[in-house]
């Protein structure tokens, strides 16, 4: 279970700082101008007109909150299975929506995406060694229990 928490913690640490490094880059320049890009052209398919409140919600949900489950694990938080399989989730549903308004898929998507799904699975992991829901009404449909 140690390891379990330990490449939690390193996962939830990646993501947390660089969605805070992310967020803070685009909350400060919304318009991507200085990166030469076009954020109009860039979010065409989206409901935003620049990248002010997609920078907002990487920088305070997908960093700050990943970060704060880096702490909830050190501090062996009894929940710390839920919230890190919330954040796993919450990443993945943010690439899938990001791809979508931007109309492409990068590398980086696949990568986050696919680390939003270890944190999921590592969290259910922890789920079931706890013992805690879902696992132990899983168990009870298992033959021998």
């Amino acid at each position: 279970m140690k390891l379990i928490i330990t490449l939690l913690i390193i996962l939830h640490f990646f993501v947390g700082i660089g969605a805070l490094a992310g967020g803070y880059l685009v909350i400060s320049d919304p318009t991507l101008s200085s990166m030469g890009a076009d954020a109009s052209e860039m979010l065409k398919n989206a409901p935003f007109d620049d990248f002010f409140i997609p920078g907002l919600f990487l920088f305070i949900v997908i960093g700050l909150m990943n970060i704060a489950a880096v702490i909830t694990a050190f501090r062996k938080w009894e929940y710390q299975g839920y919230y890190s399989g919330f954040m796993g989730i919450v990443l993945m549903a943010w690439i899938v929506i990001q791809c979508y308004m931007l109309w492409v898929i990068h590398f980086l998507h696949i990568t986050f995406f696919i680390i939003g799904g270890i944190q999921s699975s590592l969290s259910l992991l922890l789920l079931l060694n706890k013992d805690q829901f879902p696992p132990h009404i899983i168990r009870k449909f298992l033959p021998g229990h």
